[in-house]
C-alpha cells in the first residue's frame, strides 16, 4: 500500500515532546502511532476510546490533584490495597 497522504495538525510543543518520549519507549515512531490510530478507528467504526466529560466528582479530584492535593504514595501495591481496603470499609 503506497503512503502519499499527508495528516498536518497543530499541537502543543511540549504535549508532542512528551508523547514523543513514551512512543520511544514503545519502539513506534509518531507515523507509526498515527497510522495504528486510525487502523483502530477503521475496525471500531469510532474512537478506540471512550470519550466522555467527567463528572462534577471526578472533575474536583482531577482539579485537585492538579493542584497537589490530596495526593497519595505507597511503599509497594500491599499497602496500597490495605489503604483502599480501609476506605471501603
Amino acid at each position: 500500500m503506497s503512503r502519499t497522504a499527508t495528516v498536518r495538525a497543530r499541537i502543543e510543543p511540549g504535549l508532542k515532546a512528551d508523547v514523543e518520549i513514551v512512543l520511544d519507549r514503545l519502539g513506534l515512531s509518531t507515523t507509526e502511532a498515527i497510522n495504528l490510530f486510525f487502523h483502530q478507528i477503521l475496525l471500531r467504526r469510532g474512537l478506540p476510546f471512550q470519550v466522555e466529560i467527567p463528572n462534577e466528582t471526578t472533575r474536583r479530584t482531577f482539579e485537585a490533584t492538579d493542584r497537589g492535593e490530596e495526593l497519595h504514595a505507597y511503599e509497594n501495591l500491599e499497602e496500597m490495597f490495605e489503604a483502599l481496603d480501609k476506605c471501603s470499609s
